[in-house]
C-alpha cells in the first residue's frame, strides 16, 4: 500500500467520523500524511503532533495490524508534540 492509498482510507475514516486537531505522518522519503480541519493532505506543514513511521508500518498500523502502544515500545513509531492529539487517532482508526 502507497502512501497516496494510504491517504484514500483516512480520508474514508474522516468520512465515517471527525478529527479534531492537527497530525502529522512523517514517512521521511515516502513523503508525509497531514490530518487537519477534517481533511487528509500529502502536503506538509505544521502540526500539532507528528508521527515518525515507514509507510510500511503505516499501513499496518491502519488496517490493525500494529497496535500503536506496541509500535511505540518496539520504536516503530515515534510521537513529538501533543500527544493528546495523537491519543484521539485511534477513535479514527476504529471502522
Amino acid at each position: 500500500m502507497d502512501i497516496a492509498e494510504i491517504a484514500g482510507r483516512m480520508q474514508q475514516g474522516l468520512s465515517r467520523r471527525d478529527f479534531d486537531g492537527s497530525l502529522k505522518f512523517d514517512c521521511g522519503s515516502d513523503g508525509v500524511i497531514v490530518l487537519a480541519d477534517n481533511a487528509v493532505s500529502l502536503d506538509d506543514r505544521d502540526t500539532a503532533c507528528t508521527i515518525r513511521i515507514t509507510a510500511d508500518n503505516l499501513a499496518k498500523l491502519i488496517t490493525g495490524k500494529l497496535n500503536p502502544m506496541t509500535g511505540v515500545m518496539m520504536g516503530k513509531l515515534k510521537v513529538s508534540g501533543d500527544v493528546a492529539t495523537a491519543m484521539k487517532l485511534g477513535e479514527l482508526l476504529k471502522a
